[in-house]
């Protein structure tokens, strides 16, 4: 059978590659191309991964392809990312990017290439069953990206492989160094998917002006001044630009009204914590489970929190949590789960 892996340059779809291809499956590699803009810019490393994707592929004895999805991720990811910030929400790009892009344009460019399936180099697992298909988590619980992808369809999850869902990231690392492969000790990349290493407050100025407002404490006295709602989200620590004796301060709520921020001090303030949220734009592989309990995570790096589930409508539900949640963000995803099983999700609102 033939796969086509998403070659991004990194060590991880570089092993997914070779692991594919000593099963004996017919493997093509594909360089996708998502962003142009500033593409001579100081923090952009797109020829720099498309250079190291096409060196692994040489190694690995696979051909390469390069395919541009610019255009395609500029009306798909970027229009959205764009819309929810100028609403003073946080959206997550990478989660849009990958069912969008990686696993829709990619996917529908591979079979049109002749693919069985598409392969890439998350760490995520999938169960199939008689009756559908569902991610689940890898065996590397600390790599786990399954809350990146809850939004893949059954189409999606059917016609995709993930072959690192049963290996860690230190076993990937070994046996990158064992290949001599040229991105054995690459460092894995951290920036969100099209704005790669750049500071993240210096690329949303290129696209939104500066709407100064006060930045005041809950009594309402006025601490300082900060540049526009947008450019900060719910729980930031730093970068907000005050200081003083005493505990941290940290930002607990955006006064749309008033173009205010409200801060406060102390990582643990009351103002933090949520015991609900509710959340639409429903992304659920299986259809929206049955009411009770689950598990959920609303950011990436936390654990799963016991929670109850109810319905309020199609594309509507609220979540409960039996403890109360630490700096929910409206824009942010909520991924539910079963057990091992990543049910799905959808955008706290």
């Amino acid at each position: 059978m033939k796969v086509i892996v998403g070659l991004s340059g990194g060590v991880d779809s570089s092993v997914a590659a070779y692991l594919l291809k000593e099963s004996g499956y017919d493997v093509l590699g594909i360089f996708m191309q998502n962003w142009e803009d500033d593409n001579n810019d100081k923090y952009c490393s797109i020829k720099e991964d498309s250079i190291d994707a096409i060196s692994v592929a040489d190694k690995l004895g696979i051909d390469i392809n390069i395919v541009n999805f610019s255009k395609e991720y500029k009306t798909r990811v970027f229009k959205y990312f764009l819309e929810e910030y100028n609403n003073y929400r946080t959206p997550n790009p990478d989660v849009f990017c990958n069912s969008e892009i990686k696993f829709k344009c990619f996917l529908d460019h591979a079979i049109s290439l002749g693919a069985d399936y598409i392969a890439t180099g998350h760490y995520v697992g999938k169960v199939d069953y008689n009756l559908g298909h569902i991610l689940c988590k890898s065996k590397d619980l600390n790599k786990d990206q399954s809350y990146f992808l809850y939004r893949l369809n059954q189409t999606q999850i059917k016609y995709s492989m993930f072959p690192l869902s049963t290996i860690t990231k230190p076993e990937v690392r070994e046996i990158a160094r064992k290949l001599n492969l040229p991105n054995a000790n690459k460092k894995d990349s951290t920036g969100i998917c099209f704005i790669g290493e750049r500071p993240f407050r210096e690329f949303l100025q290129n696209y939104f002006p500066n709407n100064k407002g006060p930045i005041i404490n809950v009594d309402g006295k006025v601490l300082g001044e900060h540049i526009g709602l947008m450019f900060y989200t719910i729980g930031q620590r730093k970068g907000i630009g005050i200081g003083g004796n005493g505990a941290p301060w940290f930002v607990a709520k955006k006064d749309i009204e008033t173009n205010s921020l409200v801060v406060v001090q102390g990582h643990d303030h009351p103002l933090l914590y949520t015991k609900f949220l509710y959340a639409n734009q429903l992304s659920f592989s299986q259809g929206l489970p049955q009411p009770g309990e689950y598990t959920a995570k609303t950011r990436y790096r936390m654990n799963d929190t016991p929670c109850f589930l109810d319905k309020i409508d199609d594309d509507n539900i609220k979540i409960t949590f039996f403890s109360p949640q630490w700096a929910v963000t409206q824009g942010q995803s909520v991924v539910i789960y079963k057990n091992n099983l990543c049910m799905g999700g959808g955008i706290i609102k």
